[in-house]
């Protein structure tokens, strides 16, 4: 690097966290607030609201845990918990400096799929009683998502919660990332023209979003025997020493294969979970013909845009970056996840409720774009194609699509304890959600905007 591109650089992200604590210091601090549902204009508004009308919907719920969702908040409320361990890519900054961050997730929650969202951060490392809060919490809310956990303790943590809970509760940065990478994969092999049992797969990583991606894929059709997973040692086979168990479910058994390098010769599909760099030009060039790469380290990908690019004109190349193309953007998959269990109360988000949102948000791609979304996204072609394997973010089509699918998988998959008959309709009235959270979306981005 120059030293004159190092001081643009510098003076970019300057620019760039001025303008964020400006954001989140002004108007006010943070970025959500309560705000009342019901009227609270008269003495008898408050007497209603609180003592003594509120003894009755009490006693209702006293009888019938189930009434919660008609006399309070439950079933559209999530609660976006972290302990601050693993967040973004800033590593175990503690639960308190992750707070910005919960609140950003429960400000998505509400933008872009209605649902109520409080961030909840608690100052506890240990798995086992981490758990133990999270579910003593837990009759609070309709779902729980947990966010920015380290591995492997989160693996423990899920474990504990899925199904004891009662809720939905899904660790995002697994299984959110997984759906969406599950997506991408879907497009990108029918624009290279590939069946995605034929595919071979290298994944670079072997963290909790690795081990999540790696199972939804296999479950969308790669074959396991077809797929290595490396980690900073190299490539993890049956011989490797140490190997935790979910290392080990994804031990190839493979003897030719010891560095990356050997494991992506050939290969149809790169996907990176790891750090900056790692793949170099040399390696991408030795990837079978028409190759896919997904690079997704943060900030910087395990092979930069232009690099990629300059060496394979047959890519198709996504990053977890909002300023290219393809971004693999967990947003395109959280909200609506939640709010179909939410809607259909399922009990867990399982398999086969991932799989639908995965097949539903990738079916979309290939839908004629609105003008209303071109228009946020000037230059850009949204027709599916090695620049376009995902929906937009913006595209609010994903509200009334996405969600129907999911709900029709919980009801097949017995999950759902409010099965819904009308998924059309369903969809229908999900929109009314749109013209709201426009205006919320609006507002958002006209401050990004400033």
């Amino acid at each position: 690097m120059s030293f004159r591109y190092a001081i643009m650089e510098k003076k970019i992200v300057q620019d760039l966290r001025d303008r964020a604590l400006e954001y989140h210091r002004h108007p006010q601090p943070g970025k959500i607030e309560t705000v009342p549902t019901k009227a609270f204009d008269t003495p008898e508004d408050l007497s209603l609201a609180y003592s003594p009308g509120v003894a009755f919907p009490c006693l209702e719920i006293a009888q019938d845990a189930d009434s919660a969702y008609l006399y309070t908040g439950r079933g559209n409320t999530i609660a976006v918990i972290s302990n601050g361990t693993a967040v973004l890519g800033l590593g175990n900054i503690g639960a308190l400096a992750a707070k910005p961050v919960m609140e950003g997730k429960a400000l998505l929650f509400k933008i872009f799929a209605g649902l109520d969202a409080v961030d909840v951060e608690i100052d506890e490392t240990d798995p086992k009683r981490f758990a133990a809060m999270v579910k003593a919490i837990s009759p609070t809310y309709g779902g729980i998502n947990l966010e920015d956990i380290k591995a492997p303790e989160c693996f423990e943590i899920e474990n504990e919660l899925v199904g004891s809970c009662g809720i939905p509760v899904m660790h995002d940065d697994q299984h959110g990332t997984a759906v969406i990478v599950g997506a991408a994969l879907l497009n990108a092999l029918h624009v290279q023209d590939k069946a995605i049992g034929d595919v071979r797969v290298v994944v670079n990583g072997a963290g909790a979003a690795a081990i999540a991606c790696t199972r939804l894929i296999v479950a969308l059709g790669v074959k396991r025997e077809n797929i290595v997973m490396c980690d900073s040692k190299g490539a993890i086979t049956r011989s490797s020493q140490g190997l935790s168990a979910q290392k080990a479910e994804f031990a190839t058994s493979r003897t030719d294969v010891h560095t990356l390098a050997d494991a992506v010769a050939g290969a149809d599909v790169f996907l990176g979970l790891s750090v900056a760099d790692v793949l170099t030009p040399a390696m991408l060039a030795s990837m079978a013909p028409g190759p896919v790469v997904f690079a997704l380290a943060n900030p910087n990908p395990e092979i930069a845009r232009d690099t990629a690019m300059a060496t394979r004109s047959d890519i198709v190349y996504a990053t977890g970056r909002s300023d290219y193309p393809n971004q693999i953007n967990n947003v395109l998959g959280f909200p609506y996840i939640f709010r179909a269990a939410l809607d259909c109360r399922a009990t867990v988000i399982n398999e086969t409720m991932k799989l639908a949102a995965a097949r539903a948000i990738a079916a979309l791609a290939h839908a004629p774009v609105p003008r209303q979304v071109k228009a946020l996204y000037p230059g850009e072609n949204l027709t599916l194609g090695r620049d376009y394997i995902l929906p937009k973010p913006f595209d609010r089509r994903l509200l009334s699509v996405v969600p129907p699918a999911i709900v029709k998988a919980a009801m097949a998959s017995g999950v759902a304890r409010r099965p819904i008959i009308d998924l059309s309709d369903y969809g229908r009235q999900l929109c009314r959600f749109v013209s709201d959270s426009d205006k919320a979306l609006k507002a958002f981005v006209e401050r990004l905007e400033v």
